[in-house]
Formats: structure tokens, C-alpha cells, sequence
């Protein structure tokens, strides 16, 4: 599990692609000091196991589906990466319950610059907006977010960065047409489930 807090970014140095999977390597100076082999890092919020590491860099297998569902699979060398090791059972819950299992993704459609912040507008896949509520949390690429504005018409969502999120994470560096991550409260998704088991008995 992870809080959406993204602890630092990577450069991909190798992408080795094969017919329905692909290994790449990662680097991030000192980062991965204190992770073993089958640790679980979220790379742009995405859960992915490490195969191999040394301090500065991990290797991770991708298989078809999360190459299919996530931008792991448009990722290409130099690629900058948000990064967050799985939380420790004494960490602070800084950001919100975030499983690194990405829903979809969802499309930057507009960039509205102010004096100390960005608001970000992106375009969701219908079938996930249910999952969403205005001052509710989400997740792209990793980093976790209040939904500042939610529109059901033109199936869009805002949020606003501060000049330390655009800092710390690989949101600054988006542009329009550009795809994220997107990961809805799993919460959301649990009391709908429950809800609709109730209704079919």
C-alpha cells in the first residue's frame, strides 16, 4: 500500500520491450539503498515488484496488462518517473489509501497557470466518474490529490498544484495530450461493490 506521497523521481536508463511484456530499469541515486528483491515500488503510482536493485537503480518485469492500462508502456529511455516505496505500518498516512492499481488513464486537456499555482484539467473515462467527488481524493501518476473541481457533463476534473508538488513530481513537466495515471478512492469502489451486492439479494 502507499499514501500517494511521492518520495522521489527516476530516470528510466533501459527499456528492453518483448511481445507481451517489457523489463526496465530505473535510476535514482541512493533511493532504493534500504529495498530488496520482491519489494513492491509505485513507478508513476503503478505497483511494480523489484527483480533486481542495487542504491542507485531497480530493474522491474511489466507484463501485457499493465503495459495495456498504465503509461509504463509509453515510457521511453530518460523517461522522469514518480516514485514511492510501499508505506511501513508506523509511516503517517500523509496523502490517502493509494494500492498502486491503476484504474485507467485520463487525458491533460488544459493547463490554467495562476501566480503560485497550476490548475491541471483532465478528461476521465465516463465509467470512472462515479468513483469521483469535488474535495475528494485521487491519484495521478502516483501523486495524491484533492479533486478541486468535477464536471459530469464534459467528463473532466481539476485539480491545482502548489510550486512544491511541481517540484517534486513529474506533473510539472506534462503537456497538453499527455496521458496520467489515474487511480480513483478505493473506497469509492468497495461501498459500491456492497451496495450492489445488497440490492441483488
Amino acid at each position: 500500500m502507499f499514501t500517494g506521497i511521492v518520495q522521489a523521481q527516476g530516470q528510466v536508463t533501459k527499456y528492453e520491450a518483448g511481445s507481451d511484456s517489457a523489463q526496465i530499469t530505473i535510476n535514482s541515486p541512493g533511493f532504493f539503498a534500504d529495498i530488496k528483491t520482491g519489494d513492491s515500488i509505485a513507478v508513476n503510482g503503478c505497483c511494480l515488484t523489484a527483480v533486481t536493485n542495487t542504491a542507485d537503480q531497480f530493474t522491474v518485469d511489466v507484463m501485457k496488462q499493465t503495459l495495456a492500462l498504465t503509461n509504463i508502456g509509453a515510457l521511453t529511455v530518460g523517461a522522469t518517473v514518480n516514485l514511492e516505496k510501499a508505506m511501513k505500518v508506523s509511516d503517517r498516512l500523509g496523502g490517502h489509501i493509494v494500492q498502486g492499481h491503476v484504474d485507467s488513464l485520463a487525458t491533460l486537456s488544459a493547463i490554467n497557470e495562476g501566480e503560485d499555482w497550476y490548475e491541471l484539467v483532465f478528461e476521465v473515462p465516463a465509467n470512472y466518474l462515479q468513483y469521483l467527488q469535488a474535495q475528494g481524493s485521487v491519484t495521478l501518476n502516483g501523486v495524491s490529490l484533492t479533486v478541486a473541481k468535477l464536471n459530469d457533463e464534459t467528463k473532466q476534473l481539476s485539480v491545482w498544484l502548489i510550486p512544491e508538488t511541481l517540484k517534486r513530481t513529474n506533473l510539472s513537466a506534462l503537456k497538453v495530450g499527455d496521458l496520467v495515471n489515474l487511480e480513483v478512492d478505493v473506497l469509492a469502489k468497495y461501498v459500491e461493490r456492497i451496495m450492489k451486492a445488497g440490492r441483488d439479494e
